[in-house]
């Protein structure tokens, strides 16, 4: 558990900036993943009173507010629409739904959580990040970042054409998942996202052209997962070893293939 010694519910972005540049203070998201360690907060940071709760959709992108909540996401008819089931696929499994009204796109993503299924999900997607000074950059790029006291404002999710599913092997239900994975198909071709390795998700792409034809092979598919697979390391923890990670990550892969492909391979 944690301690507060004070509580501020900030009244703009400005104020909420200044307060997190000391280190004692944090940035309360929906507090699900602070409540899991033992930390003594001097001061909580409540972003709750600037409007930062809604998901807004023009012509090119959807908005996602960092004070959204998953269940808010999971939940949104145009996201879901978008990306077929991919999105809510990747945040139905956790937990479930009290925790889901809880915790935030915002303490999710800015967390750089290894297990987040949801960042993984977002990295099969084209998706940018707005920070309060450091402006909007792209997904990937703040997930490789290290962490700073910058303020995470929203996720913005571009309408980019692509096609995207989400996949996850978890030991039971609710728990999280021991391999995340994220197959798409966008303009330049394929790629997936493996997460939950147990660290951060790394992104791999068909950069040899392996599936650029006309009639993909059982073969390529293969060949694919097995380039996934020996792009990144693979790590134990108490919920399964990397060699059995590796290989999951591999079956997801082709599973997620055969999903965009619309057939057995």
């Amino acid at each position: 558990m944690f301690t507060i010694r004070e509580y501020v519910k900030v009244s703009s972005l400005e104020e909420a900036y200044e307060l997190n540049q000391k280190k004692a203070n944090v940035v309360f998201g929906g507090g699900v993943w602070l409540r899991l360690g033992r930390k003594n907060i001097q001061t909580a940071i409540d972003l709750s009173g600037l409007g930062l709760d809604e998901i807004t959709e023009d012509e090119k992108e959807f908005s996602v507010g960092c004070m959204v909540s998953l269940r808010q996401l999971e939940t949104h008819k145009g996201i879901d629409a978008y990306t077929k089931g991919a999105v809510k696929e990747s945040l139905c499994h956790i937990v479930g739904v009290q925790m889901r009204n809880c915790a935030t796109v915002g303490g999710s993503i800015y967390g750089r959580f290894g297990f987040s299924d949801i960042l993984c999900c977002l990295l099969g997607l084209d998706c940018d990040v707005e920070l309060y000074k450091q402006g909007r950059m792209p997904l990937a790029d703040f997930a490789k970042m290290k962490k700073d006291n910058d303020i995470l404002v929203r996720v913005i999710i571009k309408k980019t054409p692509l096609e995207t599913v989400y996949l996850s092997q978890r030991n039971t239900e609710t728990d999280f998942p021991v391999v995340s994975c994220a197959v798409t198909k966008d303009a330049e071709g394929y790629y997936a996202v493996i997460g939950a390795r147990p660290c951060q998700p790394v992104v791999v792409r068909d950069s040899e052209g392996i599936l650029a034809k006309a009639e993909v092979t059982a073969e390529d598919l293969a060949a694919f997962a097995s380039k996934v697979q020996n792009g990144m390391d693979f790590a134990d923890n108490t919920r399964c070893s990397g060699a059995y990670r590796r290989h999951v990550a591999g079956v997801l892969v082709k599973r997620g293939l055969k999903q965009l492909m619309g057939g057995d391979k």
